[in-house]
């Protein structure tokens, strides 16, 4: 039994990060810590699964971005012109590498949409988005555990 519910915490954990990294409103950050003070789980594990979880929620953006010209005026597309636009300046500006960022709450969301939009390569868009994010749980754990 202990052995399903430690799967459950790991997939919901995945869930939270996969739907968090998505253009919905969810955040992870509080499972997670949540997580880390139980001190039930490996970290290095809930961070491994945080970060995974949220770098595969944000290629769910990226392949909305190749499609993007298909929706982009349809009612219930979660992003105005307006903001597409301001993302695009800002990958244009710095390019791939501000994918690094993608894990900021205002504005990374969009910037990997906006990788799809430009076709930014998948396997570039994976490794700057696994790093960005990976270095932000990575932050979070260390500051839960007092050593930040």
């Amino acid at each position: 039994m202990a052995l399903v519910l430690d799967i459950g915490i790991y997939v919901g954990l995945f869930t939270a990060a996969f739907l968090a990294a998505t253009v919905l409103p969810m955040q992870s950050e509080a499972l997670l810590v949540g997580l880390i003070l139980s001190g039930h789980h490996p970290v290095w594990t809930l961070v491994s699964v945080a970060a995974v979880g949220n770098t595969l929620g944000a290629v769910v953006n990226w392949m909305l971005g190749r499609g993007i010209e298909r929706f982009r005026h349809s009612r219930w597309f979660p992003a105005s012109d307006r903001q597409l636009e301001k993302a695009e300046r800002w990958y244009h500006r710095f390019g791939r590498w501000s994918l690094l960022l993608s894990w900021l709450p205002v504005g990374g969301d969009a910037l990997t949409v906006i990788a799809g939009v430009l076709k930014e390569p998948l396997p570039n868009f994976l490794l700057l988005v696994f790093v960005g994010k990976t270095a932000r749980y990575i932050v979070l754990a260390a500051a839960t555990q007092g050593v930040l």
